[in-house]
C-alpha cells in the first residue's frame, strides 16, 4: 500500500553495473549514480492510482515559461526525404510567429548562421510523446531547472514530422522506430559544437524511439548518456493492454487516436500530395490501433499493425545500449504498462538502469502544489554525469553483454524484420 501518496522506489539493473570514474580519481558505478539522483517521491495523495494521474493531465495549468528558437532541417538521408523542425530553448523574448506554439519563434537565418560554438556547455537533445511538441508541459517541467534561473544547460526538442505546427513536406512520416531524424541533430550537433557533452531525454513514444536510437548506435553512439520516460517498450503488449480495459480503450486508445487523425487532417493536402493513404478511410478512424493500420501499415508496407508494434518495439534495443542509459516509468501506468517494461533485458545489460515507481501514471507524478516529480531524477542524474563524472573514461565494450552459450550463435538485438530498401 502506497499511503499518502508515497510510492514506492526500484532499481533493476545489472549485477556488475558500469563502473564510471570520478573527476577526482575515485569510481563508482552507474547504479550508485542513479540512486544518488533519485529523491523519495512524495505524489498528491488525491492523486492516489495511475488512472487518475494520467488524467489529470488534461487539467490546463501554463507550466514553466520557456521560450524558443525554431530552426528547420533539411533531412539529409536520400530516403528519409522531406524537413523536421528543432526548437532551441534560449533567452525570453517577444517575437510572436504566428502558427507557432506559445513563446516560439523562428531563427533567422543570419542568427542560425551564428549557432555553433566551441563552449564546453552540456547539451541536452529531447524527443516527446506521441503527437506533442516542445510545448508539452511533461517535458518543460523536465528542461525548466536545466535553463531556468541560471541553468548551465543548452537544450534543443526535435519535433516529430508535422507535430507542433511543422509542416509536412514528404510523405515520410513519423512513427515508432524513425530514428532518422534525431540521428541527424546528434551528428549535426556533434559538428557544431565539438566540445559539448551531448545527451538525450525521451518521453513515452519519444522514449521509444531514443532507446531504439541508442541501441542502433551501439558502440558508436556519440551520447554521453541518455534517459528513457515513460517508455512504452514492447508496443504490441502495450496495444493489447489498451484494448483490454474500458479505459483503455474508450478513454486513452480513443484520445490518442483522435489526436493522431486531427494531425492528420491538419497536413491534409500534404498527405494527399506525398503520400498514398486513404484519407477518406483514416476519417472513419476511432481508437490508436485503427490509425496505425490506416497509415502505419500503409505507409511502411508492414502486414498489420501488429507487425509494426513488434517490428518498432525498443525492448531488445536495451541489449545494445552501450552509454549510460537510464529508464525511468511508472508500474500503475495505463499506457506504458508493467507487463511492457523488458525487466529481464536490464539485468543483462551493466550500461542501464531502470527505475520504478509504484505511483506515478503516464508522465505524471504530479506533487503536491503542481510540481513533477519525473523532473528531479532526470536533472540530478544529468548534473551529476556533467559535475562528478569523468566522461572522457567510458569506453563502450561492443561485446560487454555477450554469454558464453552451447552453440555458436547470433542475437541482434536492432535487427529489423522491415528492410527499407534505399533509394
Amino acid at each position: 500500500m502506497d499511503w499518502f501518496g508515497r510510492a514506492k522506489i526500484a532499481f533493476t539493473h545489472s549485477p556488475s553495473p558500469l563502473t564510471l570514474q570520478r573527476k577526482d580519481g575515485t569510481t563508482t558505478d552507474l547504479l550508485k549514480v542513479c540512486e544518488a539522483s533519485t529523491p523519495p517521491c512524495q505524489l498528491n495523495p488525491l492523486l492516489f492510482n495511475g488512472n487518475i494521474q494520467t488524467m489529470w493531465t488534461a487539467v490546463k495549468e501554463h507550466g514553466p515559461p520557456i521560450y524558443y528558437r525554431r530552426k528547420i532541417f533539411d533531412a539529409d538521408h536520400k530516403t528519409y526525404t522531406g524537413t523536421f523542425t528543432v526548437d532551441f530553448a534560449v533567452d525570453p523574448h517577444t517575437d510572436v510567429d504566428e502558427g507557432l506554439p506559445p513563446r516560439t519563434a523562428f531563427y533567422s537565418e543570419e542568427d542560425f548562421a551564428k549557432i555553433d560554438s566551441d563552449d564546453s556547455k552540456p547539451m541536452l537533445i529531447v524527443l516527446h510523446g506521441l503527437s506533442g511538441g516542445s510545448h508539452e508541459i511533461y517535458l518543460r517541467h523536465a528542461i525548466a531547472p536545466l535553463v531556468l534561473d541560471g541553468g548551465d544547460w543548452e537544450v534543443c526538442v526535435v519535433n516529430s514530422r508535422g507535430c507542433a505546427n511543422s509542416k509536412v513536406t514528404s510523405g515520410v512520416l513519423f512513427n515508432a522506430r524513425a530514428t532518422w531524424d534525431v540521428r541527424q541533430v546528434v551528428k549535426w550537433a556533434r559538428a557544431t559544437f565539438p566540445n559539448r557533452p551531448l545527451f538525450a531525454l525521451g518521453f513515452s513514444l519519444g522514449a521509444n524511439i531514443l532507446t531504439n536510437y541508442v541501441g542502433e548506435e551501439g558502440a558508436g553512439c556519440q551520447l554521453k548518456g541518455a534517459i528513457a520516460v515513460g517508455n512504452p517498450f514492447d508496443l504490441e503488449v502495450a496495444n493489447k493492454a489498451l484494448q483490454r480495459t474500458l479505459l483503455g480503450k474508450q478513454v486513452y486508445s480513443r484520445v490518442m487516436g483522435s489526436n493522431m487523425k486531427k494531425l492528420i487532417n491538419t497536413h491534409k493536402d500534404a498527405v494527399l500530395q506525398h503520400t498514398n493513404l486513404n484519407f477518406d478511410r483514416i476519417q472513419q478512424v476511432t481508437f490508436l490501433h485503427e490509425f496505425d493500420r490506416e497509415v502505419q501499415t500503409v505507409t511502411w508496407g508492414y502486414p498489420t499493425e501488429n507487425a509494426y508494434y513488434r517490428d518498432a518495439s525498443s525492448s531488445d534495443a536495451v541489449l545494445a545500449i552501450r552509454i549510460p542509459f537510464l529508464a525511468i516509468s511508472a508500474l500503475d501506468d495505463p499506457i506504458a504498462v508493467y507487463e511492457a517494461i523488458p525487466f529481464q533485458e536490464f539485468t543483462q545489460n551493466p550500461y542501464t538502469v531502470l527505475l520504478t515507481t509504484s505511483l506515478g501514471g503516464h508522465l505524471s507524478w504530479f506533487e503536491l502544489g503542481g510540481g513533477r516529480w519525473h523532473a528531479r531524477p532526470i536533472c540530478n542524474f544529468l548534473n551529476r554525469m556533467v559535475t562528478e563524472i569523468n566522461l572522457s573514461a567510458i569506453t563502450p565494450d561492443a561485446n560487454r553483454t555477450k554469454l558464453e552459450t552451447q552453440f555458436v550463435t547470433e542475437f541482434d538485438p536492432v535487427r529489423r524484420k522491415l528492410q527499407i530498401r534505399h533509394s
